[in-house]
């Protein structure tokens, strides 16, 4: 169970080598969490972060999770519930594409989809019914300031994200009153392997500072998180500029 300031015992993070993911175990890890799931494809990485963990003093298990499988998610996922109460349900999974590659081969542009969106809502739904039967606990969907505003540059990403948004927003107001907790995290550009090679954009943030918005969060009980908490307002001005101009921008 939670303690009185809303942080978990027993965490479960669905993409299990997410950076943001096990920046957030660390910090949970050093104030209460001592059990950790890390779901995630079957690769010596997975491995290795469980080790990691291990190391800072939780119980860590592996489980073998492909977000595009969503036909075992009800089994797979089902399965780590069994084995007891999950206070917190981190979705962390996510590709972000090649943006030129993905508009000439739709195919690739599907997979970004799918994973992001197609593989959430599934794991999504399945985690919440867990949450809702055992009459507590919080889902935090790692969302991105890129759903906020189809962008040129990356505007297959950009979709799969606001589709999630739109997804997370409708869960939270669906639970709401049955004691579990919906908190959509929309962070900005994250320096991250993901991103590496990338040309960094403004108000870029780190997944240690994604992993404090998200233990803060918690202790609030906020529906939304944005880090940092400045593009809030940035993707407010920006949600209103008229297109002609929006398409002007350098983005």
């Amino acid at each position: 169970m939670k303690d009185a300031f809303g942080l978990p015992q027993s965490l479960l993070v669905l993409g299990g080598t997410s950076e943001i993911g096990l920046a957030t175990a660390r910090r949970l890890i050093a104030r209460r969490t001592r059990t950790v799931w890390l779901a995630g494809r079957p690769t010596p990485a997975l491995e290795d972060a469980a080790e990691e963990l291990r190391a800072l003093g939780a119980t860590v298990h592996t489980v073998a999770f492909d977000a595009l499988d969503t036909e075992s998610h009800e089994w797979v996922l089902g399965k780590v519930f069994t084995e007891g109460d999950i206070d917190l349900v981190l979705l962390a999974f996510g590709v972000l594409g090649d943006q030129a590659h993905d508009e000439r081969e739709p195919v690739a542009a599907v997979r970004v989809a799918q994973t992001n969106y197609t593989g959430a809502v599934s794991a999504g739904l399945v985690c919440a019914r867990a949450l809702q039967s055992q009459g507590h606990g919080s889902l935090v969907v790692l969302s991105s300031v890129a759903g906020e505003r189809a962008r040129r540059a990356n505007f297959i990403y950009g979709s799969s994200k606001a589709g999630l948004d739109a997804f997370a927003q409708g869960l939270g107001d669906a639970l709401y009153g049955t004691g579990v907790h919906v908190m959509v995290v929309r962070p900005g550009f994250v320096r991250s392997k993901m991103t590496a090679g990338l040309e960094e954009a403004p108000l870029a943030t780190t997944p240690e500072a994604v992993a404090t918005a998200i233990e803060l969060g918690l202790r609030r009980r906020a529906e939304t998180v944005w880090v940092p908490g400045a593009l809030r307002v940035v993707m407010g001005a920006l949600r209103h500029l008229p297109r002609a101009m929006f398409r002007r921008l350098p983005v």
